[in-house]
């Protein structure tokens, strides 16, 4: 049962870590991502649809994305999506695809990025603190309900908090990384 404990904390952790690592990618750097789109959802035939289900998305060049919809008709739809999204980018219609041109980032946007990733950061340690919040909640019921002694308590607290300090650090060495590649020219 005790190991339970720890596998549902480590589980949880662990996707907490993965889901801020899908963030960080959504966050566009001075080169053209295929990620950063991630989060642009269009209106298609009434339904929120994710941009890379209707389209393909291609790098053509290193900083211009090229989006090709499957289906002519969505063009508009595209097109009103990325502008309606937080890229900051208009998109080119040729006719053919739409283009999506990355320009330089100025410095003042590179600060205002490492703002936000640190902001994400935070909400993922947050996240993995509240995973520990509650599995700790359990431990002390199970410690209510006879189902563990007070030694194995102790023992878990400390795993748990262990395994909390390790995927924290993995957020933060995360940022770091994605700092790093926000401030690079």
């Amino acid at each position: 049962m005790t190991d339970q404990f720890i596998k549902d904390a480590k589980n949880r952790m662990e996707h907490a870590v993965e889901a801020t690592q899908r963030d960080f990618a959504s966050y566009r750097t001075g080169r053209a991502n295929p990620q950063v789109l991630q989060r642009v959802h269009v209106e298609y035939y009434g339904v929120e649809t994710p941009l890379n289900q209707i389209a393909d998305i291609s790098v053509p060049e290193p900083r211009q994305l090229l989006i090709k919809p499957y289906d002519k008709t969505a063009f508009a739809a595209i097109e009103k999506a990325i502008m309606k999204s937080d890229l900051g980018i208009n998109p080119v219609n040729d006719g053919t695809g739409i283009r999506l041109n990355f320009p330089q980032m100025t410095e003042d946007r590179r600060k205002e990025m490492v703002k936000q990733v640190h902001a994400r950061a935070e909400e993922g340690c947050v996240a993995i603190r509240n995973v520990r919040r509650d599995v700790l909640h359990h431990v002390d019921k199970a410690l209510k309900d006879k189902e563990l002694g007070e030694d194995e308590k102790k023992r878990l607290e400390n795993e748990i908090q262990k395994l909390t300090d390790k995927y924290v650090a993995e957020i933060h060495d995360l940022q770091k990384k994605k700092d790093a590649e926000l401030m690079e020219v």
